[in-house]
């Protein structure tokens, strides 16, 4: 199956905000610097603008299309700040992407920024657990993703040595990033004996909590090679949700990612074998072994022996999450926008010490919810379409 937005729009800015110096600045002023920096990159201004697409954590507006708009003098088309979790900004690329091919806009920003970190210093659910998980006291939603991990570990023989190495290979990743939020050696030791959140995840097992914002400029395949950036072009891209609370999850062990991957590959024209790099929703290690097998990067109870072997740490035969990804670069409450930010860095060649070499293609994947919804991008460069 093809699809008629294949390459018809490509991304020509992408900025991150707020990794450091945040304190006393809103999600929106975030957001706002992300926002202008990419419109930067793109050499454009606000007045060019007409979409907007954003989601800012659930404590500010929910109309967030609404109120950044007005907040930045923009005068949009079209806005949409529709919720999924953190995989809703890969699903804001199909919409930019249809509504440029069809003449709805012609300059779509997608934005997103939260004070996580800075407001409250720990993690902020805003969906609590279901009716019936409530009277169990979980840790919202880390229960949800360790009765995952426990699952896969029972089914499956996998270890937390082999979960542990996930992250591992993520600090691996972020030490060569001047970016990433937390850097430094970090062993399967350390993460084994690190504090324990929620068996068997401990606290290194876990994302980080961090202020962040990323934003991106979208246009048409046409316009993109008049700007000043390399563009990198949206290929494919496919959502697919299998529940909302976890209890309702029809197998632990596997997620809606593999429905995803296989329309958003189909779209592309491609194969997982054509793929240079990941860039995975990492909320928790048991995350990346769930996409791996999922994805189609390796059989299903086979990702925890693939992680182990190295394969995903740099020099490995599949680099993910070469920025460090939420366990080691930054993790503001929803992840999914930096997936697109990095792996559209790593297409231009701009990565500096972690760059990748030959790099043309990348699978971004977004997870939302406790593994409710999925969300898969392929970007390519030219040399691609």
């Amino acid at each position: 199956m093809t699809s008629s937005i294949r390459g018809s729009a490509a991304i020509v800015g992408a900025a991150v905000s707020g990794l450091t110096d945040t304190e006393g600045r809103s999600s929106e002023d975030i957001a706002i610097e992300a926002s202008f920096k990419a419109l930067a990159e793109a050499g454009l201004t606000t007045k060019d603008v007409d979409a907007v697409f954003g989601c800012l954590p659930a404590s500010s507006n929910p109309m967030t299309g609404l109120v950044m708009s007005e907040i930045m003098g923009i005068h949009p088309k079209l806005t949409e700040s529709s919720r999924t979790g953190g995989s809703v900004f890969l699903s804001y690329t199909l919409s930019a992407a249809l509504a440029i091919k069809e003449g709805l806009c012609d300059t779509a920003l997608i934005l997103y920024g939260s004070n996580q970190r800075s407001a409250s210093g720990k993690l902020v659910s805003s969906v609590p657990p279901f009716p019936f998980e409530a009277p169990y006291q979980p840790i919202f939603p880390a229960t949800s993703y360790a009765l995952a991990a426990s699952r896969h570990m029972h089914q499956y023989g996998t270890t937390r040595e082999q979960m542990a190495a996930v992250a591992v290979a993520a600090r691996q990743w972020a030490n060569m990033n001047p970016e990433a939020f937390m850097q430094g050696p970090l062993s399967i030791e350390d993460v084994l004996n690190a504090r324990m959140v929620s068996s068997p995840l401990t606290v290194r097992d876990c994302c980080l909590v961090t202020d962040g914002g990323a934003a991106l400029v979208m246009v048409s395949a046409e316009r993109a090679k008049d700007f000043p950036k390399k563009p990198v072009y949206l290929l494919g891209g496919a959502a697919a949700t299998s529940h909302m609370n976890v209890s309702a999850m029809p197998d632990l062990t596997e997620s809606a990612a593999k429905d995803a991957s296989q329309r958003a590959l189909a779209m592309a024209g491609m194969k997982t074998s054509d793929m240079d790099m990941l860039q995975l929703y990492d909320a928790f290690t048991i995350n990346t072994i769930l996409f791996l097998e999922d994805l189609g990067f390796c059989k299903k109870g086979e990702g925890g022996a693939f992680v182990a072997s190295g394969a995903i740490a740099p020099g490995g035969s599949l680099p993910v999450n070469t920025n460090g990804g939420g366990l080691s670069c930054i993790h503001p409450g929803m992840y999914g926008m930096f997936t697109l930010v990095e792996a559209v860095r790593q297409l231009r060649g701009e990565c500096g010490e972690r760059q990748l070499s030959n790099a043309e293609v990348a699978l971004c994947h977004g997870n939302g919810g406790v593994l409710s919804s999925q969300i898969t991008n392929i970007l390519g460069t030219e040399a691609t379409l």
